[in-house]
């Protein structure tokens, strides 16, 4: 009996060691995961699934991060906030990033993932408008919000068109109000990405296709990149190896997103349950189809970036903007951090 008892004592002490052991050893690893603070390009639309289905699925968590996502306030903000260190990444826009490494080098991120590499930069205005071109924005009041991109690359656009844009005015407004302020006239038209515009119209009762005309930058010889995956310098020092994981996760949650679209637009209702799901899955297809699919991802892979094509990028904002100086191709974007070129989608359909 008083062996049994001791047998059933080392037992527990034995139960009781593994138990310790295996908090101390889960408060390590919590330890170990490298935090990650991303801010997105806007707020919750159904594109955004792209990413969040990394966290549902628990593709962070298996590369050792605790990523968090904030809500964003345009692809041209989200440079800023990065560079002055307020997050370690964020989801922005790469022409606005060029500006910024040709001001402030020594502080600009760097884009690692490109998203939309495709141009969604428009002037909005309404179908019965005299716009047509944009030779025929003189003497126009076009309105955007203040870290819009295609109203940070207005300059660019009336270079590259060869258009006089000095009797053009620009005015701000709030984000929330662009498609009523064009519907109602108060403005002659707006800047914005062309799926955002088009997807906020209809939330609002207009018919895009029938309501909207849309001048886009694309069009007219800007063949930009848009979107990216960005980071700090000092991340890019402190945490090679978890920008790594997280774009191995993003790519598996990419992938994931495009084979169930209906599942990405649901983990975006899952942290905003006023979205309109049959919308943002227009708006999720519609990204897809117009920002992800440029013809070179079938070569490059989606992720990736044609140099020559990122340097022409470069060159039409140094000169249209003036610019103090022309960032490399190499301080713009950095592919090193890239799954290999095997585990990148070709194909976005």
């Amino acid at each position: 009996m008083a062996h049994h008892q001791m047998k059933t004592r080392a037992h527990m002490a034995a139960l009781a060691a593994m138990t310790v052991l295996a908090t101390l050893g889960a408060a390590a690893a919590a330890q170990a995961e490298t935090n990650i603070k991303l801010v997105l390009n806007w707020k919750y639309q159904g594109p955004q699934g792209l990413l969040f289905l990394a966290e549902d699925k628990g593709y962070f968590k298996e590369e050792g991060l605790n990523v968090t996502m904030d809500q964003g306030n345009g692809s041209g903000a989200a440079v800023p906030l990065v560079a002055n260190g307020a997050y370690d990444m964020g989801f922005g826009d790469i022409n606005a990033l060029i500006e910024f490494a040709a001001k402030k080098p020594e502080d600009a991120p760097v884009g690692v993932f490109m998203m939309y590499n495709q141009p969604p930069f428009t002037v909005a205005v309404k179908a019965d408008s005299p716009i047509k071109t944009p030779a025929d924005f003189a003497g126009h009041t076009l309105g955007g919000a203040a870290n819009d991109g295609a109203l940070k690359l207005f300059p660019a656009f009336c270079s590259i068109t060869k258009t006089d844009c000095s009797t053009v005015e620009v005015t701000n407004m709030q984000p929330n109000l662009r498609e009523q302020m064009l519907m109602k006239g108060q403005v002659d038209g707006v800047f914005g990405y062309v799926n955002t515009i088009r997807f906020s119209a209809k939330l609002i009762g207009v018919d895009p296709d029938k309501d909207i005309r849309f001048i886009n930058y694309g069009d007219y010889g800007m063949d930009l990149y848009s979107n990216a995956i960005i980071v700090s310098k000092t991340f890019v020092k402190e945490h090679p190896d978890a920008i790594k994981g997280f774009l191995r996760a993003l790519n598996k949650s990419v992938k994931d997103a495009i084979k169930d679209p209906e599942a990405a637009v649901a983990s975006v209702k899952a942290r905003e349950s006023l979205i309109k799901t049959d919308v943002e899955r227009e708006r999720f297809d519609a990204t897809l189809a117009d920002e992800m699919a440029h013809p070179e991802v079938v070569k490059i892979g989606l992720g990736d970036i044609d140099e020559a094509r990122l340097a022409k990028s470069i060159d039409i904002l140094v000169n249209a903007n003036s610019l103090p100086r022309t960032p490399t191709v190499g301080e713009v974007f950095d592919r090193s951090y890239l799954p290999a070129k095997s585990e990148l989608l070709t194909s976005v359909k």
